[in-house]
């Protein structure tokens, strides 16, 4: 087995909530020493926000902090500033999502961090940006979702949009964060020197069109919700069975047949496998509720359990819409290794999601648990050269802080 891709590359996570954590909580799986910097006092906002377990720890904050090690350091104080600034001299990457000017005033911006480390690999993750007329707007996923054209395409026709549940923007965000802090850090190998990049929710967000943009600036349409399925991908949707809910993908004209055929050899709608006007896309498109209809009542008339045996007899794409509580039992899940269990002083054994990297030669998986607030300050703050005695002062006056481990 090989070391994990990052080995020895120190990233300083100066970051809260969502985006910026989970690109802290990637590097370190991938082999980087990641130091989480909180404020003193109440730390990192996400430790308070959903499955709140105490006043020290959420679920959210455990599962998107795994890995790294804890600083809590007031940087107000100049004593506090110095070392962070000493910390950043260490450091291959800095990670914030602050908005933009915020760590300028506080002397963390890239221009002053950069001056001091050539090398380091700043990135920062915003709403809109470090550039044009809405950077200086505060902005979260929920935000980006409604400006970038994606919530005005879902939901039920007529009804307001619903909220997507899964924050998309700060997770794809997150994801090219990933990317191109990798990137750069390659790059540095050849240059010498890092770089600022600038990455926006909305930005992000606004890339993931895979045909909205162009059905307009192409082809004069505008997409608009569909409830259930995709007009112009027949047949691609949500389908209701007896006992719940279950999805088909027969958009292809090679399943569309294989599901037709299943159709008719089964009681639903007689000659949809041999009505020509259903052998194209383009044909099927144009008949959308004819076809709808009898899908329909075939599905409703079986278990899901009955329909997903069917369609995948015959090779057609389908599956259940599952809870939670059955994905995590999913036998496929399982053997991904995309449930980690951790073992938590406090909280006992944690059952958190996986990260979907897989590679031949190393485990990326994450054994530690999220640090308590500031619980490596010492640790930390003797590798920056700090002195057993500096290191007691700091303590004392609150310059580092940290819960005591119960």
């Amino acid at each position: 087995m090989q070391g994990r891709p990052l080995d020895g590359i120190r990233v300083v996570d100066y970051s809260h909530f969502l985006a910026g954590p989970y690109v802290g909580r990637c590097l370190a799986a991938l082999g980087a020493d990641v130091i989480k910097v909180e404020r003193p006092g109440t730390g990192d906002a996400g430790r308070q926000h959903a499955t709140v377990l105490d006043e020290r720890q959420s679920g959210y904050f455990l599962q998107l902090n795994m890995g790294k090690r804890g600083l809590s350091v007031n940087v107000k104080d100049p004593r506090g500033r110095d070392l962070m600034h000493r910390l950043c001299d260490s450091a291959d990457v800095f990670v914030e999502n602050y908005r933009p000017g915020a760590l300028d005033r506080a002397g963390l911006g890239y221009a002053d961090l950069s001056a001091r480390n050539p090398g380091l690999v700043y990135c920062s993750i915003s709403a809109y940006g470090h550039t044009g007329p809405d950077a200086h707007r505060p902005g979260f996923g929920l935000i980006a979702e409604a400006k970038s054209g994606i919530m005005a395409m879902v939901g039920t026709p007529g009804e307001p949009p619903p909220l997507l549940r899964i924050s998309l923007g700060d997770m794809y965000t997150g994801s090219h964060a990933v990317a191109a802090i990798t990137a750069a850090l390659l790059g540095r190998v050849r240059s010498g020197r890092g770089q600022h990049i600038d990455l926006a929710l909305y930005d992000t967000l606004f890339s993931m069109h895979e045909y909205a943009v162009q059905n307009w600036t192409i082809g004069g349409v505008l997409p608009e919700q569909t409830g259930h399925d995709m007009p112009a991908s027949t047949l691609y949707g949500v389908f209701r069975a007896a006992d719940g809910d279950l999805v088909i993908a027969a958009q292809q004209d090679d399943s569309w047949r294989r599901f037709a055929d299943l159709l008719e050899a089964s009681g639903g709608p007689a000659g949809f496998g041999t009505d020509t006007r259903f052998h194209t896309l383009s044909g099927r498109n144009a008949h959308r509720e004819e076809i709808l209809s009898g899908v329909r009542y075939w599905v409703a008339a079986r278990g899901v359990a009955e329909v997903l045996a069917q369609l995948d007899a015959a090779d057609v794409p389908c599956a259940k819409v599952q809870r939670i509580d059955e994905v995590l039992d999913d036998p496929q899940i399982q053997a991904r290794g995309m449930v980690i269990e951790q073992q938590h002083p406090r909280y006992g054994t944690l059952r958190l999601p996986n990260l979907p990297f897989r590679f031949s030669d190393c485990d990326t998986t994450i054994t530690e648990v999220a640090p308590d607030l500031g619980q490596h300050n010492a640790e930390i703050a003797a590798e920056l050269g700090f002195t057993p005695s500096e290191i007691e002062s700091l303590q004392a006056d609150g310059v580092l802080f940290s819960t005591a481990a119960g």
